[in-house]
C-alpha cells in the first residue's frame, strides 16, 4: 500500500529553491524492484536520501502524526493493538473503495510532503553532494518529473517482483498483482529513465552498478 507520492504543486514550490543548487535525483521502481537496496548503497556513498515510503511508515507507526486523523476518519478498527495503522486492513479497504484511498492520501500526503521538504533542506544544508528522493509512485504523481534533474529507475522482470514481494510481505500472488496494477508499467518507467539499475543479479553486481551510478551523478554535479 504505497501512499508515499508526497507530491503537489506546493511541494514543488518549496523544493524548487534547491534547483541548480544541488542535483535532485528521483529514484523509483515497481514494488519489489529493490529501491531500498539501491538507496541504502547510495547513502553509504554520501548521497542525501529522502525515502517517502519510510516517511509514510513513520507517520502511520505507533504515535505517528497520521494516526489520530486516520482514527478519526476511518475508526479505531483500522488501528492495530500497538496503536499503528493496520496496513493489511487498510489495503483491503482502499483497493475496494477508491474514495477511501483519496481520503487516506488527504491525511498522509501533506504530512509526507512536510517531512520530505524538511529532510531535503537539512541534507542540502549539511553539504551532501546530491539528494535522492525515493518515491515509489514517482511517475504516477504527475509532478515529480518537473522537479528532479535526473530519474533513476531500478528494474527487474515483473515475475521477479512478484516472487520477491510474496516472500517479503507474505502476500498471496493475487494481492501482489493488484498492487502492480496500481503502478506504472515497467515499460513506462523505463521510457522516462535517465539511468537504469538492473537488479536481477547478485549483490556484488548491484553494488558495482550503484558505484557507477554514483560516479555519473557526481560528474553531473561537477558539470
Amino acid at each position: 500500500m504505497a501512499t508515499a507520492s508526497a507530491s503537489t504543486h506546493s511541494e514543488q514550490s518549496d523544493l524548487r529553491g534547491l534547483k541548480g543548487v544541488i542535483p535532485l535525483i528521483g529514484l523509483t521502481g515497481g514494488i519489489g524492484s529493490g529501491k531500498t537496496a539501491v538507496s541504502d548503497q547510495l547513502g553509504k556513498l554520501g548521497a542525501g536520501i529522502i525515502d517517502t515510503d519510510v516517511i509514510a511508515h513513520q507517520i502511520t507507526a505507533t504515535n505517528g502524526f497520521a494516526i489520530e486523523p486516520i482514527r478519526k476518519h476511518f475508526g479505531s478498527d483500522y488501528i492495530d493493538e500497538n496503536g499503528a495503522l493496520d496496513r493489511a486492513k487498510m489495503r483491503t479497504l482502499v483497493f475496494a473503495k477508491p474514495e477511501e484511498k483519496k481520503a487516506l492520501e488527504a491525511i498522509t500526503h501533506p504530512l509526507i510532503r512536510q517531512e520530505t521538504i524538511k529532510q531535503a533542506l537539512q541534507l542540502a544544508k549539511d553539504g551532501v553532494p546530491y539528494l535522492v528522493f525515493v518515491v515509489p509512485l514517482l511517475l504516477e504523481s504527475g509532478t515529480w518529473l518537473g522537479l528532479i534533474d535526473q530519474l533513476v529507475v531500478v528494474d527487474c522482470p515483473v515475475e521477479t517482483q512478484i516472487h520477491r514481494v510474496m516472500q517479503r510481505n507474505n502476500l498471496p500472488r493475487s494481492e501482489v498483482e493488484k498492487i502492480l496494477k496500481t503502478q506504472a508499467s515497467r515499460e513506462e518507467r523505463l521510457a522516462h529513465a535517465d539511468f537504469v539499475i538492473e537488479n536481477q543479479g547478485t549483490l556484488s553486481q548491484l553494488t558495482d552498478e550503484v558505484n557507477q551510478l554514483n560516479q555519473k551523478i557526481l560528474q553531473i554535479q561537477k558539470g
